[in-house]
């Protein structure tokens, strides 16, 4: 029996797609509460030192990502072998929600205290190296389910309808955000508890939609090839990542858009993790501000992700990719050159790459299914993990060393000019990405690999 009919044998159906779309709007409580709203300006307070704070925020973004960028590709070619998504998806998730929920035993800190603080060290380290170790244990946890998880956007979907149905689960995400965002709002600023109470329900928020989500999402059949019997998982892992290595530039277009989205991941992953820093630092933003905007960026994201979602099934996800993404340079541009105007434009930006957010990403992650061969999914999706986890090591890593070198002795005054010259480095990928992006070919799902690389015309741009 071939793997295309083994496949076959296990059609989707509604309610595994409304369990894709459920995860998402689940796991995005743990994205806009602790990856990027409110953990952050908490962090940022338990260090005690504005510029070390916000550079080892960066740092923990890099190590984050340097575990997922090493494991994803094996575990997904792992997965592909034992037909075990569904596992690996639910230890990351679990890994990610515990650690979240000890978050509740960090100091507790009030919405409405500024410090400074002086916390005891516990076991002999500060309470801020706990808060730090903790964030990145729980976003190994979340970051490592995500390429399990995409990997069913092909299985669930047709050439026709990718593009909706990974729009719409980018909107489910931030529906949920929106949720999660009234709740921090709720028990932060009406009932004025400490900003750990938030953590912990945002944890719950993801327990309790997480499980039917995983419940309703199917395995398919193992996809095991001639010569892998008698070989352990681990080295089984190593020849597909090794194989599929060799094999990639026979999908045209695949390497050059992989670089592309090196670059605008990177710059996405890191404006994402310091939106709400930048926010406070430059334009004096407090923490209810900081959560009403990000609840007006899932705003605008939400109808962002169905509209472009649409948009790609009818131009092309290439057009519609390169679209979005002069949306973030421009939201950029307006937050660097009209910092003298003000609050007003900072929330003018977060209008402007709300849209941005959710339609890139959904956008990429559907053009990248387009690529993929039928039979190496979760592989090829951990390399999608690889490419973006790489970039999402550099980015963090850049902006916090920038804000070292430009304020090394760490001066309060020199700390919104320091994220100012950071921003602005950052700018610089997503220009790059598109002069890239320019030159591959669109994509059509599951057929990429019939064209060679002789087939581009020097100089054509499709």
């Amino acid at each position: 029996m071939t793997e295309e009919t083994q496949v076959k044998q296990v059609p989707t159906d509604k309610k595994e797609r409304l369990g894709w779309y459920l995860y998402d709007f689940a796991n995005t409580s743990f994205t806009v509460l602790i990856v990027t709203a409110l953990f952050p300006i908490y962090f940022r307070l338990l260090v005690g030192n504005e510029t070390l704070g916000d550079a080892m925020w960066g740092y923990a973004g890099s190590i984050t990502m340097i575990v997922i960028a090493l494991s994803a590709p094996v575990l997904g070619a792992i997965a592909d072998y034992g037909g075990s998504k569904k596992k690996f998806m639910t230890v990351y998730t679990g890994l990610c929600i515990v650690f979240n929920m000890l978050m509740i035993g960090l100091p507790a800190i009030l919405p409405t205290e500024g410090g400074p603080f002086s916390f005891p060290p516990f076991l002999g380290l500060d309470m801020w190296v706990w808060a730090w170790i903790i964030f990145i244990i729980a976003n190994i946890g979340f970051q490592g389910a995500l390429p399990f998880y995409n990997a069913w956007l092909p299985e669930i979907s047709t050439e026709d309808n990718i593009g909706r149905i990974g729009g719409y689960g980018f909107a489910a995400g931030y529906v949920g955000a929106m949720l999660t965002i009234i709740i921090a709002l709720v028990s932060t600023t009406v009932l004025q508890l400490p900003y750990t109470y938030a953590f912990f329900l945002s944890a719950l928020f993801f327990l309790i939609f997480a499980i039917p989500s995983i419940r309703w999402l199917k395995n398919r059949p193992a996809k095991r090839f001639p010569g892998e019997e008698g070989q352990s998982l681990a080295r089984l892992g190593y020849n597909r990542v090794r194989n599929t290595l060799k094999q990639i530039g026979k999908y045209q277009g695949l390497p050059l858009f992989l670089v592309a989205y090196f670059l605008f991941a990177d710059a996405i992953t890191t404006v994402i993790y310091y939106a709400a820093i930048f926010g406070q630092a430059v334009y004096g933003f407090d923490t209810t501000q900081t959560l009403l905007f990000f609840a007006v960026t899932q705003l605008a994201a939400i109808p962002g992700a169905f509209i472009f979602g649409w948009v790609a099934d009818k131009i092309g996800t290439k057009k519609t990719l390169i679209s979005t993404l002069f949306i973030w340079i421009a939201a950029l541009l307006i937050a660097y050159l009209f910092v003298a105007w003000g609050q007003l434009i900072w929330w003018t930006v977060g209008m402007i790459a709300g849209v941005g957010m959710g339609s890139s990403q959904s956008t990429a992650r559907s053009m990248y299914g387009q690529f993929i061969p039928e039979e190496k999914r979760t592989e090829m999706y951990g390399f999608y993990a690889l490419t973006g986890k790489f970039a999402a090591i550099l980015g963090p890593f850049v902006y916090g060393t920038i804000l070292l070198i430009v304020n090394p002795l760490q001066q309060p005054g020199l700390v919104m000019q320091a994220h100012m010259t950071s921003m602005l480095a950052i700018l610089l990928f997503f220009v790059v990405s598109v002069v890239l992006l320019l030159k591959v070919r669109q994509p059509v799902k599951g057929e990429a690999k019939v064209y060679l690389e002789d087939d581009i015309v020097p100089g054509e741009v499709v």
